[in-house]
């Protein structure tokens, strides 16, 4: 069995033992897969304002613009702009005319993903196995084409109003997808900066309403060959106050993990009630972003004025704690001061922290991860993250 890399691992110069470490990649035979899936292709995003969002991801989060759509290319309906780190790829999508698709859904969702695109090796072997599995066919097998070649794409509806497109670019050198003009920025970075700042997506959290996660892991399962990786449910995963379940599936060589979840009943409202509320129903939570230096990364990021959520003194000076993670890659003092977390499992270790939400209502926000031999998800951590996240309820008055 071989793992390869995908076009965008390749072009930001990633190898299969840097890929092992970040994401937790794993070797996997393809050969039986009925809706075998190469990876991530990119994250699509509807934004109120998709010019100065693109500004935020480069200023803030050290992201690179390669390609742009808009008026100025004949695009009448919206600007995009594709930004990249590493093998992670944002599309941010802002409405230009009034009757925009992308306007109508900010108005309800406000920022956030519309599609989790996914890189395949074969778009109409995936279609007929999701379409005689059940599957909602948004888009159908097609061509797109310029100068630099022919992407093949089709789209399934996944939950909510959140769509998977699928996407061959094996005949296609362009800077994403036809439609789009190469396109780079005037900005100039500090000459301290580093390359990126982060060189992966690691997941994406889904929420969808309660009794409903059951249903969406079938639909990976079933409709895309996914597997179960990790079910957290009860104590793992509540608080005295609030409680949800999760579930994570993935693509067979865990490129790609989709951790679902539902609310629990609790005495009061939960993250994922909160979400479903202003987000107007099930869609992307969070998205894991993975670094090799879960350090530089949250200085970084910190100094450009993203905040994180607190993690209280008690949590590193608790002995259990101590005990149970051993040995980790620097002092827990540099940790304590940064409010990163640690956990371990069988496998090893990770580092992670949450951002708080990054837009106007309390919905998307992002994980930073390190990992280090860990395949799981910070279980151990979870309490914690929820107690923080319960507090920052509170103060929006949500809790």
């Amino acid at each position: 069995m071989t793992i390869d890399l995908t076009d965008s691992e390749r072009l930001a110069e990633l190898d299969l033992d840097q890929l092992k470490q970040l994401v937790g990649l794993v070797e996997y035979d393809t050969k039986s897969d009925p809706f075998p899936v190469t990876g991530w292709d990119a994250v699509v995003w509807a934004v109120g304002n998709a010019t100065q969002s693109a500004h935020f991801y480069m200023t803030a989060f050290g992201m690179d613009l390669v390609a742009y759509s808009g008026p100025e290319t004949g695009n009448r309906d919206h600007h995009a702009y594709v930004l990249e780190s590493g093998a992670v790829r944002f599309v941010l999508k802002g409405g230009v005319d009034p009757d925009s698709f992308i306007l109508d859904h900010h108005r309800i969702h406000g920022d956030g993903i519309t599609d989790i695109a996914l890189e395949v090796p074969h778009v109409d072997v995936c279609i007929d196995h999701a379409r005689a599995e059940g599957a909602t066919i948004l888009e159908e097998p097609h061509d797109l084409t310029d100068e630099h070649g022919t992407v093949r794409i089709a789209a399934i509806a996944a939950y909510g109003d959140t769509r998977h497109t699928l996407v061959d670019r094996s005949k296609y050198d362009g800077p994403y997808l036809p439609g789009y003009v190469e396109r780079r920025s005037s900005l100039v970075r500090p000459d301290d900066a580093p390359k990126r700042i982060f060189q992966a997506l690691d997941h994406v959290v889904g929420n969808v309403e309660i009794g409903h996660m059951d249903e969406w892991v079938d639909f990976y399962n079933r409709i895309m060959g996914f597997t179960n990786m990790a079910e957290f449910v009860g104590d793992d995963i509540a608080t005295e106050y609030s409680a949800l379940m999760s579930k994570v599936v993935a693509s067979g060589n865990h490129r790609v993990k989709f951790p679902l979840n539902e609310p629990a009943v609790g005495k009061r409202k939960s993250q994922i009630d909160e979400y479903l509320e202003f987000y107007r129903g099930p869609g992307a939570q969070h998205l894991a972003l993975a670094t090799n230096n879960i350090l530089d990364t949250v200085d970084r990021l910190r100094a450009a004025g993203i905040e994180f959520l607190d993690t209280p003194d008690s949590y590193y000076t608790d002995p259990e704690l101590r005990a149970r993670i051993g040995e980790v890659r620097v002092p827990i003092e540099e940790l304590q001061r940064r409010g990163i977390l640690v956990d371990r499992d069988e496998d090893g270790y990770l580092l992670q922290i949450f951002t708080k939400p990054i837009g106007d209502r309390p919905t998307v926000f992002f994980e930073l991860i390190e990992r280090h031999g860990s395949l799981g998800f910070g279980k151990g951590n979870f309490q914690a993250l929820f107690e923080a996240i319960e507090r920052e309820q509170a103060k929006r008055g949500n809790f």
